[in-house]
């Protein structure tokens, strides 16, 4: 492969940011915490009256609060129930000790810190970390959660 061939293939070949993805898992799974242990708030309509003046032109512009609020609460209640699904297929699809350490780690009441659940699972702490890295790994391909490191990009690409 000739070196302008091989600089372009580098471009594109991008690597996972592990910490961002981390985060976009993390904030999936506990999103979907929250919905399987409280269910889901729906938004009502504010009648009160507003004590401030609302001083503005003829814009011709009709506020459609009730509107805006129902069409919220169908999305977000149809978007919480799909990703709810989509995580339980996606835990399905691990083996035992992952699943078991994702459970333990981000979808249980109690927040048991690593190393108790090490602990308990009678493994050391770097083979804890390293299923947990694995099983977030897989998650969020599965999810469609991985971030793309954009700095790869740039060191990557040669003069």
């Amino acid at each position: 492969m000739g070196k302008r061939r091989k600089n372009i293939v580098q471009m594109c070949a991008l690597a996972p940011d592990e910490s961002a993805t981390r985060q976009a898992v993390a904030e999936y799974i506990e999103e979907v915490r929250l919905y399987r242990q409280i269910g889901f708030v729906r938004r009502e309509a504010s009648i009160t009256q507003g004590y401030s003046p609302r001083e503005h032109g003829s814009t011709n512009e009709i506020n459609k609060q009730t509107e805006r609020i129902a069409i919220w609460n169908v999305d977000t209640e149809a978007r919480l129930q799909r990703q709810d699904e989509e995580l339980t297929e996606a835990m399905n699809r691990l083996n035992s000790q992952q699943r078991e350490i994702i459970q333990r780690s981000y979808l249980d009441d109690e927040g048991e810190f690593d190393y108790i659940s090490c602990g308990e699972m009678g493994l050391s702490d770097s083979t804890f970390r390293r299923i947990k890295k694995e099983a977030i790994f897989l998650l969020a391909t599965r999810l469609r959660l991985i971030v793309w490191s954009e700095s790869e990009r740039h060191h990557n690409v040669v003069s």
